[in-house]
Formats: structure tokens, sequence, C-alpha cells
């Protein structure tokens, strides 16, 4: 789809999709190279580390979670030698969509629904993800790490998407599966909906409702939210 810049578009809803949890089962994998990392470095793992950071940049992850740096230029070096492990793990064992959603977003696209990415995770991981699983002309925007400032649980990678799909935030829908992208949804103004992936079903806070699988949904459901 193309989007005349500064015109809004006309469509009932849009759909912003958060990446690792939501669109890909990445858990595995992402773990895995935060261990060969720590292995390599001769750093430790805390209890727990993983489940706190759902949802987090590195930057957020590594000074305030693992303690393993507070320096910025320390900090941006572990973060880049723990993604670089990530796509070769992904390159090495392959890795798989989230139940549901090929179907989910075959179907919305079917409707016109513009779709959006809006990820705490590097612009590299997702292009590297994309093709693998062969779904990169699904997604009409792309906001990572790299466009934003300030990561969740603060909104404005949901507001950035919007923009750039040319749509009111009040008119998105985010899809989510941590709580601080919840909340981030939440403050962009957005209608959220829970993806019980990583989290169990209702314990997410403030989703318009919760589904273990997307298609689940249906796009004339949704756009009801919008009457």
């Amino acid at each position: 789809m193309n989007f005349e810049p500064g015109t809004l578009n006309s469509v009932p809803w849009a759909a912003i999709f958060d990446w690792d949890g939501v669109i890909i089962d990445s858990s595995k994998q992402h773990e895995e190279s935060w261990k060969r990392y720590a292995a390599g470095a001769g750093l430790y793992l805390p209890d727990g580390y993983f489940k706190q950071g759902f949802g987090m940049k590195n930057e957020v992850i590594i000074p305030r979670i693992l303690k393993w740096a507070m320096n910025e230029g320390e900090i941006a070096t572990i973060a880049k030698g723990k993604e670089d492990l990530y796509r070769e793990i992904v390159r090495e064992e392959g890795i798989q969509t989230i139940g549901g959603v090929r179907e989910f977003l075959d179907h919305i696209r079917r409707h016109g629904v513009p779709c959006a990415i809006g990820s705490s995770t590097c612009l590299a991981n997702i292009e590297c993800v994309l093709d693998t699983i062969g779904l990169r002309d699904h997604f009409d925007q792309i906001v990572s790490a790299e466009d934003v400032t300030h990561g969740k649980p603060e909104p404005e990678v949901f507001l950035l998407a919007a923009e750039k799909l040319n749509m009111e935030a009040s008119r998105c829908v985010v899809f989510e599966d941590a709580q601080v992208g919840v909340d981030a949804g939440i403050a962009a103004g957005m209608c959220v909906v829970g993806v019980a992936s990583t989290h169990p079903e209702g314990s997410l806070r403030g989703v318009k409702t919760t589904v273990t699988r997307l298609d689940e949904l249906k796009s004339g459901e949704i756009e009801a939210w919008f009457e």
C-alpha cells in the first residue's frame, strides 16, 4: 500500500504489531543469544532476567536488569554483540511465526487494513527474520529501536508508527504480549489487544481483549470498536 504524506487514511482502523512474542516466537533464540554473549564475555546472568526484560530495549536491559555496563559506549557494544549472535542463531536454526499470525495478516490485508511493526528490537533483526519467514509484503511500515529515543512503556514507538501510516492514533490497534507494550499503547491513546503468548491470559492489564491466537479476531469485529 502507498500512502500520500500528510493525508490521513480513510480506512476505519490500522494495525500496529509488536514483533517478538506477537509475530514471531523468538524467546528461545533471544535467550540463547544472551547466554552465548554472557559465556563468551564471562558475565553473570541474574535469575529472572529474561522475563523482566520482555518488551524493553537492550539499552534498558543491560544497565538496569543485567547491570553489565552503565557507560553508553559499552552498552552499545554489548547490545550489538548480543544481536549479532541472535541473527547468527536465526540463520542457523530458523524461526517460526506465532500460531495464527499468517492467517490473520492475510485476512486483514484482504480487508485493506494498513499494518506496521512497532518494536523495541533493532531493524537488522526484523529485516533478517522477515526474509526468513517471508512476510515482508504484509507490513507497510516498520518502526524499530533505532527510530525512537524513549522505549516502551513510553508511547513514542506506536505514535511514530501511526504517523508513518498516516493514521490517527485513536484509530490504531496495538497487538502486544508484554505489559510495558500494553502501557505504551494505552499511553498513545490506542486500543490494545493482548496476545497471550508470553504471559498467561488475563495477566495483561488495560487491554481491550486478549487472544491466544491472532486469527481469533476478524477485521469486522475490530472495525466495530470504532463505530
